[in-house]
């Protein structure tokens, strides 16, 4: 089955040669250095999304032409999310310019679409983080830097013996994991199959088809792009650096503070809820950088903001491997040994958890983001 049909590749096919061409009365008239400052703002974010829609086309395309190979399937699954969330977070951003209710129906198909997608690579990726943790905290894998095993603060426990019942927990605790994390995968993959079979998928591809070549513009996109971009970017950059000056950095500038690790050790929820924060400001980060590359003659992007995002994204990796951990220590019936391995897991994953936002926080130090 390949996902979008013939009707997606023929409009694949019809747009392949129409971005380029979007504005016939510019497509002959020679570069200009001043041409950047001429363009309206809607000739600028249609110029933006016609690429990244025929970016979202041709992954697609490859996508369906995957077949078995399993590496071409995540390579070009992830460009597929990449161009979905570029899009999203442009029509987020640069709603004024927009038709809004167009807008906000296509971004939620797309955000649906790139959710449904990420959960069977996500699932792949976390077992992989967990076991290899496992392996590097039983001693039976690398170590780089790693320290003793973990125990209670008071205990008299001689490190050999908590050596020992983390190597006997371990592989049990990394079957456990395998277990759920490859039930949870096969449920993401029947999802997604499910979803690139849709009706609602096909109609998101032929949406993203048709705004290949037209973008359904508001007439105020008709003034100088100079003038109407800055202010929806201003916005996005305020907008995150509301969101950060709420995280904790004072404390996240210490190294090994616990912060992350004795609040992971909380209920579920209260975990959740003090990991929300910094989530919230990954996906801001995702929004501004976006916005930043939609501007009169583009731009290189900015090389701090995207370390930044990067932390960022070892951080939500590092909370939902640590989530998992916890959720397969409430298993019913599991042996001591087995909930200890995962216990240590857990907390070596918190620590992953603190040492992002270490990071983050020397980082955004060095950061080109200003108030305005």
């Amino acid at each position: 089955m390949t996902p979008g049909g013939a009707g997606v590749q023929h409009h694949e096919a019809e747009t392949a040669g129409s971005v380029g061409t979007a504005h016939p009365d510019r497509a002959d008239r020679p570069a200009h250095p001043d041409d950047a400052f001429e363009a309206t703002a809607g000739q600028v974010l249609a110029g933006y999304l016609n690429a990244r829609c025929a970016e979202f086309l041709r992954s697609l395309r490859l996508y369906g032409e995957s077949g078995s190979d399993t590496a071409a399937a995540a390579e070009a699954a992830t460009a597929l999310r990449c161009s979905a969330r570029r899009i999203g977070g442009s029509l987020h951003t640069f709603r004024v310019l927009l038709d809004p209710a167009w807008a906000d129906q296509l971004r939620t198909e797309l955000g649906w679409l790139s959710g449904t997608l990420a959960q069977e690579y996500a699932c792949t990726a976390r077992l992989h983080r967990l076991v290899s943790a496992l392996a590097r905290l039983s001693g039976s894998g690398p170590a780089p830097g790693s320290g003793p095993v973990p125990t209670a603060r008071h205990a008299e426990i001689p490190a050999a013996t908590a050596a020992g019942a983390l190597t006997v927990g371990a592989s049990r605790a990394g079957a456990l994991l395998e277990r759920q994390l490859t039930l949870a995968r096969t449920r993401s993959h029947s999802a997604a199959l499910q979803a690139l079979g849709s009706s609602r998928f096909h109609a998101v591809a032929d949406a993203v088809a048709v705004l290949a070549s037209e973008v359904p513009l508001a007439p105020v996109a008709g003034a100088p792009a100079a003038e109407i971009l800055a202010a929806p970017r201003s916005a996005a950059e305020r907008r995150l650096l509301d969101a950060v000056s709420a995280l904790p950095l004072t404390r996240a500038a210490h190294p090994y503070n616990a912060e992350a690790l004795v609040h992971g050790l909380a209920t579920p929820s209260d975990g959740e809820a003090q990991d929300a924060p910094w989530h919230q400001v990954r996906l801001l980060l995702r929004l501004h950088r976006y916005a930043q590359e939609v501007r009169p003659g583009g731009g290189p992007p900015d090389p701090v903001l995207a370390e930044a995002g990067r932390s960022l994204d070892r951080h939500r990796d590092a909370a939902e491997a640590a989530a998992a951990a916890a959720n397969a220590a409430r298993t019913p019936r599991i042996a001591p040994a087995t909930a200890y391995a995962l216990g240590v897991l857990h907390a070596d994953q918190r620590l992953e958890v603190e040492a992002a936002r270490y990071e983050f926080q020397r980082i955004w130090q060095r950061t080109a983001v200003t108030a305005p």
